[in-house]
């Protein structure tokens, strides 16, 4: 048993790096809507990872997001520490004990200013739901009708899906055009 324990301690140490062995189990609360559409009502869990030229990092999440308002919590978050992230349109705010308040219009431009890291999160919200932002995007479909690849905005995703019923990604892949930015999104679990 203290070999067990001993082995699963070191797997996760060195497995995790910087990150460390805490994952978020659940996502922050924010009232549910009524008046806004399921599809744009989520919970989810996971991790993510970001690679760009000059620097990797990873952090676990958890991410509320109702119609256009929004909570995320990051842990080990991408190399400014445990993170707190609010907002809605236009109006969006980071905390951190490493950056202290952060505040930005948009989801990018707040990463951007925390990280220097750029990354499609608008996107995301419907990317996470399997579909596109816009009707110009250019989507591939998988065997069961589900959008298997998706490109937009500059950046080309690829979204694995757990089984051939599951109606979510579990996985994202995102690449820039530049293919210099690559971001990779697990979720293992939504509500």
């Amino acid at each position: 048993m203290i070999n067990l324990r001993i082995s699963s301690l070191l797997l996760c140490l060195s497995l995790t790096g910087l990150v460390g062995c805490q994952t978020i189990k659940t996502a922050p609360s924010i009232p549910a809507n009524s008046n806004v559409p399921s599809a744009e009502q989520f919970k989810i869990t996971g991790k993510i990872g970001v690679r760009t030229p000059k620097q990797n990092g990873s952090a676990f999440y958890g991410w509320t997001q109702v119609g256009d308002q929004f909570a995320i919590d990051l842990t080990g978050a991408l190399g400014i520490g445990q993170t707190s992230i609010r907002g809605q349109a236009g109006d969006v705010t980071l905390t951190s004990s490493k950056t202290g308040t952060i505040k930005a219009e948009t989801p990018e431009e707040l990463l951007f200013k925390a990280t220097g890291w750029q990354a499609p999160i608008t996107h995301l919200i419907s990317w996470v739901n399997g579909q596109a932002v816009t009707s110009s995007a250019k989507v591939e479909k998988d065997a069961q009708g589900r959008n298997e690849s998706i490109q937009e905005g500059g950046w080309s995703a690829t979204l694995h899906y757990e089984n051939e019923s599951a109606k979510y990604p579990n996985k994202l892949n995102l690449i820039d055009d530049a293919q210099e930015n690559r971001v990779t999104l697990t979720i293992q679990s939504r509500e």
